[in-house]
């Protein structure tokens, strides 16, 4: 029974995952409105006497690249800001990021100068942070169109700094200043952005912050040899309740409308984020709208502010641009933690992974982390297991017995049911026990792999000798080869199928496991092989145990 079981289960487990990448790809979607809306993109303030949001420019007008600062002038169109995370390039065309260089992160391991870049202004990777002030009846603000002046072109933490400020003003004729400031801080990937406004002219000068993100929807071709294609990547939205993912086809079907005061807007891929945060407190009008070429705009718009003449106010935000650290993500902002998407078993992987974080802040290795925590699995399952054990050693024992009845009644099928009932029962023997185990740890098991290929604290994790990156598939096929071996041995400790057909069926099952799980994350593999070894290790005690008595 128990055989039979696991292989049912094992090949459960493998339908689902295709089924859901099959669903990822070729599953109904959401029809395109008819009425698509048109290519410039706009926003509605929340105040119905201010006018729309700058939108996004045509494609034909965006420039193609962003190159490096260029000689010193006071109104350079970019500004480098190096950290020691960051390297980033700052536009003085509304003082907006256009592209920044995670330092500590490669796109591949063996070439670590070759480094993640996230944000583009690029037509084909469009990818912006956008904020400003708009005012009623189009007047001069300063918004992310507008030109800013810049002190310096190169800014850079320095060695004793925890932080780094840089200014950039704009000036109107009218007398209205307007200072945008960026704080970077050692060591972190938020980034605090603030703009005090003096009124310098002799009226009241009313605006309304907004804070913006706008992308390019492009396709992802899925393959089954690239971890990173099965990710979801583009916008989402937290409401204050819930962070919701959003497809492109979704926003063209029913653009956002909504208003909260504890939102905040991301775009995501498969380790990393750009996501503006408004400030908690203040009802920020959340839209979308959506472009025939596949540009996207989600804005959120805050209560528009008045200050008199002669006076100074400040209104902020908050960018965090990076990877998913969950640690910074979880102070930054509420639900910002959510981005990283460990799917509907979230309920498991957050407290997995919390723990895996906890043992690996102790031995400083994630393999050595992963070992260590997938014998704390099999402590917390043991006595299910060590019943479920007993219950197959006693089966195994009774091998001998079923084979006879078997022979016995192999031409009355409901005689022979009812006979090895009664000898299970003879015997104290529940064949169910032995199920339960399995059934228990299956949600484990793929809480787990999406801890492990969704987590970036991960993310080229190296491990011991040839496993340099546990988020990715063992490059030598060795982890999978070890675990075919042991779930052998561990069909071997069982009791042996009376069927004959699930016997070959069985004989054969370590290795088409281990050919499923050689596309694995190395570290998942590293869990299901010390899992086995636990397990037959366990089973051969008790099977010793139960023999002698």
């Amino acid at each position: 029974m128990d055989n039979r079981f696991l292989l049912w289960a094992s090949l459960g487990l493998i339908y689902l995952m295709i089924y859901q990448a099959w669903q990822r790809d070729y599953g109904p979607q959401p029809p395109i409105a008819a009425d698509a809306p048109p290519a410039q993109l706009e926003a509605t303030v929340t105040d119905p006497a201010l006018p729309s949001l700058p939108g996004l420019p045509d494609a034909a007008t965006q420039e193609t690249a962003v190159g490096p600062a260029p000689a010193a002038t006071n109104l350079a169109p970019l500004v480098r800001v190096t950290t020691d995370v960051y390297q980033l390039d700052i536009d003085t065309n509304g003082a907006q990021l256009v592209n920044v260089t995670l330092l500590d992160y490669p796109v591949q391991k063996d070439n670590p100068d070759d480094l993640v870049s996230i944000l583009s202004r690029a037509p084909g990777e469009l990818d912006l942070i956008q904020s400003g002030l708009v005012r009623a009846g189009g007047a001069s603000a300063p918004n992310h169109e507008k030109r800013f002046a810049a002190a310096a072109v190169q800014y850079e933490l320095a060695s004793g700094d925890d932080s780094l400020v840089v200014p950039f003003t704009w000036r109107d004729a009218s007398g209205v200043t307007a200072t945008k400031t960026f704080t970077f801080y050692r060591g972190r990937y938020n980034i605090d952005v603030a703009l005090e406004v003096s009124n310098g002219s002799g009226e009241a000068f009313t605006a309304a912050q907004y804070v913006q993100v706008q992308r390019k929807d492009i396709p992802v071709k899925r393959s089954m040899f690239n971890v990173d294609s099965y990710s979801f990547l583009g916008s989402v939205v937290y409401d204050g309740k819930a962070a919701e993912k959003y497809k492109h086809k979704e926003l063209v079907k029913e653009p956002l409308d909504f208003t909260t005061e504890s939102g905040w807007i991301a775009t995501i891929e498969h380790h990393f984020l750009s996501a503006v945060i408004p400030p908690a407190g203040q009802a920020a009008k959340f839209s979308s709208r959506v472009s025939e070429d596949g540009r996207e705009l989600i804005s959120a718009v805050l209560p528009a502010v008045t200050i008199a003449p002669g006076a100074t106010q400040s209104v902020s935000h908050q960018i965090f641009v990076g990877p998913k650290v969950q640690e910074q993500l979880s102070e930054v902002a509420p639900g910002l933690v959510r981005t990283v998407d460990y799917g509907v078993l979230s309920i498991l992987s957050q407290p997995l992974f919390w723990l895996l974080q906890k043992i690996h802040g102790l031995v400083h290795n994630w393999g050595v982390a992963i070992i260590l925590l997938t014998i704390l699995i099999k402590i917390f399952f043991y006595p299910l297991a060590e019943k479920s054990g007993r219950s197959m050693a006693k089966m195994r024992k009774l091998a001998p017995r079923m084979k006879t009845l078997q022979e016995r009644y192999k031409d009355d099928r409901q005689a022979l049911s009812r006979e090895m009932m009664n000898l299970y029962k003879t015997e104290g023997v529940n064949p169910m026990s032995s199920c339960l185990p399995l059934l228990l740890q299956m949600p484990v098991f793929l809480a787990l792999y999406w801890v492990l290929i969704e987590s970036v604290e991960l993310r080229q994790a190296p491990f011991a000798l040839w496993i340099t990156d546990l988020s990715s598939r063992d490059p030598f096929f060795i982890l999978p080869l070890i675990m075919a071996g042991a779930m052998f041995v561990q069909t071997k400790l069982n009791p042996p199928p009376a069927d004959p057909t699930t016997a070959k069926v069985m004989t054969i099952m370590p290795l088409m496991m281990s050919v499923f799980f050689a596309f694995f994350p190395a570290g998942l593999v590293l869990y299901w092989v010390v899992n086995t070894v636990l397990s037959v290790l366990q089973q051969w005690r008790i099977n010793r145990v139960v023999g002698a008595g």
